[in-house]
């Protein structure tokens, strides 16, 4: 009962609807993809090692994605000391997103998803391709966090600021 009361709280603090809640301690999907390297990412691997922020954008260097990408990058130290390995993913191939990790010197993994398999994994909407702006923090292989309306500017201090009440509760 606690838990539930815990978790309504969180959610109400960071504006969450019923959507995300739904998702919270949801097993986290276990695949495999290929990152920006043409290199293969497997999720159940990244679950093992610690807290994994996935977050989708739509387009690799459009300015809505970037800033929401750059947010991390300023913020990767932090989230890193948090315990936390970062994941972007898009529908782009990994030519296109190997070109805006180097462009914005972006530390962490980004999948190229160009055949939605991840994206429909994890549920994600697809608008005329593209993925819909989401974040799903996974601990211990279930879905911790999700936010079906993530920021762009502000994404970092978002995930940040849930895992400081998942800390506290």
């Amino acid at each position: 009962m606690w838990k539930s009361l815990l978790c309504a709280g969180i959610f109400s603090a960071f504006g969450l609807s019923g959507e995300d809640a739904e998702r919270v301690g949801q097993q986290a999907p276990v695949l495999k993809a290929v990152d920006q390297d043409e290199k293969e990412v497997d999720f159940a691997e990244l679950y093992k090692r610690g807290k994994v922020l996935v977050y989708f954008y739509p387009k690799a260097d459009t300015p809505g994605c970037t800033a929401q990408s750059c947010s991390l990058r300023d913020a990767y130290e932090t989230l890193t000391d948090a315990g936390v390995i970062v994941v972007g993913v898009s529908t782009d191939d990994s030519k296109a997103q190997k070109r805006f990790q180097k462009k914005y010197n972006l530390p962490f993994i980004l999948v190229a998803d160009a055949d939605k398999k991840v994206v429909k994994a994890f549920g994600v909407p697809t608008i005329f391709g593209f993925a819909k702006r989401q974040a799903f923090l996974i601990i211990d292989g279930k879905i911790a966090w999700y936010d079906s309306r993530a920021s762009t500017k502000k994404q970092a201090e978002d995930v940040l600021g849930i895992l400081e009440q998942l800390k506290k509760g």
